[in-house]
C-alpha cells in the first residue's frame, strides 16, 4: 500500500478544497491510500473570528507523522508572495527529520490558492518546493498532460509547478472545476510515481 499524505493549511476553506480533490486523486489509483491532515493553527481565536477564517475539522498532523509517507502533499495559500507562516512554522519543526535523512527519496508536490492572477501564486508554489528539495525528496509538479491549464477562457490557477486556484482578492471565488480537476490530477500522479518508486525499492532489496 502506497501512503501519501495531503497536508494543508486553510484560512477560508479554499486551500482545503484543494486538498480534499488532491487526496480523491491520490485514492484513485489503485493501492494508494491518502490521509488529508492540516497544520496547527497559530492566529488566536478571536483574531481568527474577527477575520472570518472557516472552520476546519480536518485532524492535525505533527511534524514526527511525515517519514510514515511515501509521498508529501503541500497546500498552502499565498502570503505576499510566499507559504502562509503556519505552513512554514511546521516545516520549521521538521529539523530532525532533515538531520537522520528521513524524508529522502520520497515524493513531493505543491498546491496553492491566492488572492489575484498575479499575486504570487507561481512564486508561492516555486519556493514551497524548496524546503522538500532541502529534505531531499523528488518534485513531482503538474505537467502539461493536464491540458485544463492552457486555457484562456476563464481564470484558472496551477502551473507546470502545482494545482492552484484564484480566490478573488475578497475570497469570494471558489475552485473552478478545472482547479479541482487539476488537483486531482496531480494527486493521481504523485500517487503513481510514489507506486513506481516503492515498487523499486522493493526489487532492489530482493535482488
Amino acid at each position: 500500500m502506497t501512503r501519501v499524505l495531503v497536508l494543508y493549511y486553510s484560512s477560508y476553506g479554499h486551500v482545503r478544497d484543494l486538498a480534499q480533490a488532491e487526496a480523491e486523486g491520490a485514492r484513485s489509483v489503485p493501492g494508494s491510500h491518502a490521509d488529508l491532515r492540516r497544520v496547527p493553527e497559530t492566529v488566536p481565536d478571536d483574531i481568527r473570528a474577527k477575520a472570518g477564517f472557516a472552520t476546519d475539522d480536518t485532524p492535525l498532523a505533527a511534524p514526527a507523522d511525515l517519514e510514515h509517507y511515501d509521498a508529501i502533499i503541500l497546500g498552502t495559500p499565498t502570503r505576499f508572495g510566499m507559504m502562509a507562516g503556519q505552513m512554514k512554522t511546521f516545516l520549521d519543526q521538521a529539523g530532525g527529520l532533515w538531520a537522520r535523512n528521513a524524508l529522502v527519496g520520497k515524493v513531493g508536490a505543491v498546491f496553492a490558492s491566492t488572492g489575484s492572477q498575479h499575486g504570487g501564486h507561481e512564486a508561492t508554489l516555486l519556493s514551497t518546493q524548496i524546503p522538500l528539495q532541502h529534505f531531499g525528496m523528488l518534485i513531482a509538479g503538474m505537467p502539461y498532460t493536464f491540458a485544463g491549464q492552457t486555457t484562456a477562457e476563464a481564470i484558472i490557477g496551477g502551473a507546470p509547478y502545482g494545482a492552484g486556484t484564484i480566490a478573488g482578492t475578497d475570497g469570494s471565488r471558489t475552485p473552478t472545476e478545472t482547479d479541482l480537476a487539476g488537483a486531482r490530477f496531480q494527486g493521481a500522479r504523485v500517487a503513481r510515481i510514489a507506486a513506481r518508486l516503492a515498487g523499486a525499492d522493493l526489487q532492489a532489496e530482493a535482488a
